[in-house]
């Protein structure tokens, strides 16, 4: 979803807040102090829990002019885009856990066959222990709060771990957040890429990772294999947009002008890239321009309502990706204000830079197809994207392109406004990602499903059916027991 989650080069910060060893893992004490806190059950109550999610309540509203103004420091976010993207997402999810956490921490009940139907069966839903949530720097506020908001609600110890790339963010989540929690259960880790590597040489009992493409997440993947520590990896890739020729030109080109240039094209289920007909493409070019012109004027660099580039190392490499085919409108650039325009390009080929990479930039290649068996043909070639997009009057042409591919997410003329549905789950598949969340999800991803059968410790004389000296006629009996249930539930508990 970002980029250098893990990995490259980067400086450690002192005051870590979780550094209170020395040597080769800095961290293992506080670790080990942590999960023994755990079992003492202070985050297990239904109250504890509701108490943190109205402090994280509390963060937001009483912090928002602060992380409006914080978030237009490190990416020049508009504070339209940060309100709708940022803190209203997270406001959503929090009241959604107050207002349903009760229901859904009841113990699940189960049908039973006819042997057991004097027991109580059920699914109890137990926090893992000490989780580990690393957050990534384009969207720093909803990408850390979101996964603590369930971690929270399923009754979690939990270690936050925002990326250093967004410093202002980094500094408000390390010296405001924390008044708002009980800190003897969460606790925050500041640094780089050394920090983190470090960081996850620990045994976590859960890790949410968001981040970039496969290779970090191979890096958190092989960590956590090492305990065998469940994991739920929240990457990227190239999300294809297919446009058919049957569409209304303009609204298509709105559309996916907003959602490829939000945040500067800094957002992981963005659309990467266009797959469309030669004849649409040459209608297309024109529609996009218009956008980008009623969107951000005649001159992009000086509306208010364009972000930035996050970091010069980043600039660099997404202008890079300008020299990939030809630039079609757009191009410009400014590396001291890490400014680079909207920007489409034409004449792309399959195998140049701006086609092996996720683009994080606001950059859209446009390829041609002559229809949508070979966009689709196209598609599947590649691993799954995080999320894709078709655009077409027809229904038929929408519905063709959903069945025949697969993704994280799918989207029918429309953008990522998928996202703020939190009824909904959102997550990646194979190389985009592993595991769901938003909403209940994110609670049962938090969770433990733990299935517990309790049996009276009296009426012995039923389980004769299943003790040696074992007969053709009690095999035949205790079989057919098993096979059948009753539609009522029984218990004896």
């Amino acid at each position: 979803m970002s980029r250098d989650s893990l990995g490259g080069k980067g400086g450690s910060k002192e005051g870590s807040t979780m550094a209170d060893g020395a040597g080769m893992n800095p961290y293992a004490g506080t670790l080990k102090r942590l999960q023994d806190a755990f079992y003492s059950g202070i985050t297990r109550p239904i109250k504890f829990r509701i108490s943190q999610l109205r402090g994280l309540s509390r963060f937001l509203k009483e912090n928002r002019n602060l992380l409006l103004d914080t978030l237009a420091r490190d990416l020049n976010k508009p504070s339209f885009e940060a309100e709708i993207s940022e803190i209203v997402l997270c406001e959503e999810e929090i009241q959604l856990a107050l207002n349903n956490l009760h229901k859904w921490v009841k113990d699940e009940p189960v049908e039973k066959n006819l042997v057991t139907q004097l027991d109580s069966a059920f699914i109890r839903k137990e926090p893992y222990g000490v989780a580990l949530i690393i957050a990534p720097w384009n969207y720093p506020l909803n990408l850390l709060l979101v996964p603590l908001v369930g971690a929270i609600a399923a009754g979690n110890y939990v270690v936050l771990k925002p990326l250093e790339i967004s410093k202002s963010m980094e500094r408000v989540m390390a010296e405001v957040l924390p008044r708002y929690l009980d800190q003897n259960c969460f606790t925050m880790v500041l640094g780089g890429p050394r920090e983190a590597t470090l960081l996850l040489k620990n045994k976590f009992d859960y890790i949410f990772f968001t981040g970039e493409e496969p290779r970090r997440g191979w890096i958190v993947m092989a960590a956590a294999s090492q305990h065998l520590t469940p994991i739920t990896l929240e990457l990227g890739g190239k999300n294809p947009c297919y446009v058919d020729d049957n569409c209304d030109l303009q609204n298509v080109a709105n559309r996916v002008a907003w959602f490829r240039f939000f945040n500067a094209g800094q957002t992981c289920v963005a659309p990467d890239y266009v797959l469309c007909s030669p004849e649409m493409r040459e209608k297309l070019l024109p529609a996009l321009q218009h956008a980008v012109t009623q969107f951000y004027g005649k001159d992009p660099q000086s509306s208010p309502d364009l972000a930035r580039i996050i970091s010069p190392k980043h600039f660099l490499r997404a202008r890079g990706l300008l020299g990939s085919g030809r630039v079609a409108f757009g191009g410009q650039s400014d590396e001291q204000e890490r400014y680079i325009a909207p920007t489409v390009l034409v004449d792309v080929k399959e195998t140049d830079p701006v086609m092996q990479e996720e683009i994080f930039g606001p950059i859209l290649p446009i390829l041609t197809v002559s229809g949508v068996e070979e966009a689709i043909a196209f598609i599947r070639k590649r691993e799954k994207p995080l999320a894709l997009f078709a655009f077409s009057n027809d229904w038929k042409v929408v519905n063709k392109v959903l069945d025949q591919t697969s993704s994280g997410t799918f989207a029918g003329n429309d953008g990522f406004t998928f996202m703020t549905i939190i009824s909904m789950p959102f997550g990646g598949v194979g190389h985009s990602g592993m595991g769901k969340y938003h909403g209940k999800f994110t609670f049962d991803t938090f969770s433990h499903g733990r299935g517990c059968v309790l049996q009276s410790p009296h009426l012995e004389f039923i389980n004769k059916l299943r003790y040696p000296p074992y007969s053709q006629g009690r095999q035949r009996l205790l079989v057919w027991l098993l096979k059948h249930k009753l539609s009522l539930p029984c218990s004896i508990l």
